[in-house]
């Protein structure tokens, strides 16, 4: 994993020279309109908020103190509006220098252990943060609903691919410098990862969504090399439904990972899709020698195709298709089907 991006500091606005709100001439350098008595640059100003709010969130107090005095030179010295910010930056810096002298007390006290200290105690709060109640709470009890339905060993393996893919989500968001919660879990309906981000552009969006199946293909792609190597049926059975699960997940609809990378698609892209998904659905077909209904037919790829031939008459086509999001969800959409047709499953348990 990289490290965290900051939020970055929304560019400088050009010269106002009306006002925003009754249009009266302004000079160059005017923070206020002498009519209206409305701020010249309150658009920016909220945006300036707004990003210093987001690194306070993320607990990167020095960056956000920065931010906020930032805000200050498009606020006239003594409006209400500065001296609260001001106030604002003070509340920081007494925060900080209460962290540097607690810091330094223990530093003192501890004497040559203070930097195994200050270590263990990162990891406390690293451990605390990763083994959240809910957390844990929701993997726990979809191991068990697993687990008695299927026996431990499917369970566990089950669990732990599903794990992996929503880290690829969690993954990918935290690369872009956005804020993610650890996957949560609903027993008998998969699990999600709960993040946050404005203004994400549509290609983002869709590397996001994505790199939760690539995840998975991942860990169906080790399931089924262990099962190469030990031949145990439950590897086998593992690599099968971890692809089959990812592949579901590329429909473009309710929300699905494939729903989400489809807004970076044009409606040309979108139709390849539909067809290459129908093409892979009718060579399924013929693998089981013609039986709709036989042990390699995989009709996931006829609903993919349903659902991107439905997405091809809906109104949410971006300005300019990417490239690289219609040859990733391709390639995914290959991938996951080999590892499906190279195992043929017989049974769970």
């Amino acid at each position: 994993m990289s490290a965290t991006v900051l939020p970055p500091e929304p560019a400088s606005p050009s010269i106002i020279n009306n006002c925003p709100n009754c249009s009266h001439w302004l000079a160059d350098g005017t923070l206020v309109c002498p009519d209206c008595h409305t701020l010249t640059y309150g658009s920016h100003l909220s945006d300036l908020a707004s990003s210093a709010q987001q690194l306070e969130r993320e607990h990167k107090w020095p960056e956000a103190r920065d931010r906020w005095r930032s805000a200050l030179q498009w606020l006239p010295a003594d409006t209400q509006q500065a001296a609260s910010i001001q106030q604002h930056i003070t509340q920081i810096d007494s925060r900080l220098q209460a962290e540097e002298d607690q810091k330094a007390r223990w530093t003192k006290r501890l004497g040559p252990f203070a930097p195994v200290a200050l270590f263990l105690l990162k990891i406390k709060s690293a451990i605390f943060i990763l083994f959240k109640l809910k957390f844990l709470l929701g993997i726990f009890t979809f191991f068990g609903l697993y687990w008695a339905i299927f026996g431990w060993k499917f369970a566990l393996g089950f669990t732990a691919c599903l794990f992996i893919h929503e880290m690829g989500h969690f993954i990918a968001v935290k690369r872009r410098g956005l804020k993610a919660d650890l996957p949560i879990f609903f027993p008998g309906l998969g699990a999600y990862v709960r993040w946050y981000g404005m203004g994400v552009s549509r290609e983002d969006l869709a590397a996001i969504a994505l790199a939760g199946p690539l995840f998975g293909l991942t860990a169906a792609l080790s399931c089924f090399g262990i099962y190469w190597a030990t031949h145990k049926e439950i590897w086998l059975v593992l690599a099968n439904v971890g692809a089959w699960i990812n592949l579901f997940n590329l429909l473009p609809v309710f929300g699905l990972d494939g729903a989400q990378a489809t807004y970076a698609l044009a409606r040309t892209q979108r139709a390849l899709i539909a067809a290459t998904s129908a093409l892979f659905f009718g060579l399924t077909v013929n693998a089981s020698g013609g039986d709709l209904f036989g042990q390699n037919t995989q009709w996931v790829f006829l609903f993919v195709a349903i659902g991107m031939g439905w997405r091809c008459f809906t109104n949410d086509t971006p300005e300019k298709p990417d490239t690289k999001t219609f040859i990733y969800f391709l390639a995914l959409l290959l991938a996951l089907g080999f590892v499906l047709f190279l195992t043929p499953v017989r049974n769970i348990r």
